[in-house]
């Protein structure tokens, strides 16, 4: 705890954080060089691109819905033009540092660039793949306001077009394709009518956010630390499922390697999608003489779900009260929808990626493409 408040004392002490300016590039302006990671290993340079007509810069990420929502699209794009010449690079422009885990809240995993590798194998990604979260001096010279955000430069690489890709994020409603026109028009070639327009997405996460994180933390850091004693009775209403809301169950114990080992994962899990009505309780099969262990961990762990505690020493009972069909040991994780409906269940440690898709497949959201983009690559 300690070290998260001098951390964020150091973050907040920096002069002029907050009210760092990032200003777009502006149109005319000479694309600004690059040389950065990419995930496939290489080190992508502007230079290497000197050959293609048109090079389109989006400036994209792995945490944001809208982003996302854009991933085919980037792909459709590279694919439609690459016959003509024109060259699409995307760069993730976050800070990893400067997201609250709470911005999670529709990722499986965050903004860094093993993340990015992570992303772009599930979503079989074709298109360069760029890191600039560790300094970000690429994002500050191109000045990307949301993720997406598109640049497009001519054959001089003088800055031509940039602002969306096209009007809705919701592909069936798109009516315009402001991106696709810009190019069109330079390859005819003809002056591009629409040379700007304002982005729509999740706002890039500059550096000096990273203040913000460490403010989160410290209030997570915060929060008290409960543990009840579960009977038999408890553990069937649990199974019941009566908060109404998406359940992830995760029986434990202080003696299971494994159980210690992705423990974290769950609280940050719980912690990404908490605000969006997942609940996640926690039950540890040690004897109730066992309490002081227990809940030692769980301070440990800093462990802010419900927490459970086996009341009797008949685990036997109560695993069955639980799961008639759970005859074994732990960990043992169950996912419940709000009727009660089983959405995953693992004997065993989880795959922790896919438990979380799970969750984003299932969720209750706005749009629909939210939820079947999680359904499968």
């Amino acid at each position: 705890m300690w070290r998260i408040f001098i951390l964020l004392m150091l973050a907040l002490a920096l002069p002029g954080r907050a009210l760092e300016p990032h200003p777009i590039l502006a149109l005319g302006s000479p694309a600004p060089n690059f040389e950065l990671p990419g995930v496939d290993g290489a080190i992508h340079k502007l230079a290497d691109y000197s050959s293609s007509p048109i090079l389109v810069v989006v400036f994209t990420c792995n945490h944001c819905p809208i982003a996302q929502m854009y991933e085919r699209r980037i792909t459709q794009l590279a694919a439609d033009y690459k016959d003509r010449g024109v060259v699409v690079v995307a760069i993730q422009p976050n800070d990893p540092k400067a997201i609250t885990i709470d911005e999670l809240d529709s990722s499986d995993i965050s903004d860094s660039l093993e993340e990015m590798k992570i992303r772009a194998q599930y979503k079989h990604l074709t298109y360069p793949y760029l890191y600039d979260g560790e300094t970000q001096s690429v994002t500050d010279a191109y000045g990307p306001q949301a993720t997406p955000h598109v640049f497009v430069f001519d054959s001089d690489r003088r800055l031509r077009y940039e602002g969306r890709m096209d009007d809705s994020y919701r592909v069936e409603l798109v009516k315009t394709h402001e991106a696709r026109d810009a190019i069109d028009a330079l390859l005819a070639p003809r002056e591009v009518a629409v040379k700007h327009t304002g982005v729509f997405g999740c706002s890039t996460k500059w550096r000096e956010k990273q203040a913000a994180r460490l403010e989160a933390l410290r209030k997570i850091e915060a929060q008290p630390i409960r543990l009840e004693m579960a009977s038999a009775a408890d553990l069937r209403t649990l199974r019941a499922n009566p908060t109404r809301k998406m359940l992830l169950v995760s029986f434990w114990a202080t003696w299971c390697g494994s159980c210690i080992h992705e423990f974290s994962d769950f609280q940050d899990t719980f912690r990404m999608y908490g605000v969006r009505d997942l609940e996640l309780v926690t039950v540890a099969a040690n004897m109730p003489d066992e309490k002081n262990t227990v809940l030692g961990m769980l301070e440990k762990m800093h462990a802010t779900s419900r927490n459970l505690l086996f009341a009797s020493n008949d685990t036997a009972a109560l695993q069955a009260a639980f799961d008639p069909k759970w005859e074994s040991a732990v960990p043992f994780t169950v996912l419940l929808s709000p009727d009660g409906r089983v959405l995953y269940q693992q004997q065993g440690s989880v795959d922790m990626l896919d438990l979380r898709r799970t969750i984003l497949a299932n969720l209750p959201s706005d749009y629909e493409g939210f939820n079947k983009y999680w359904a499968g690559p």
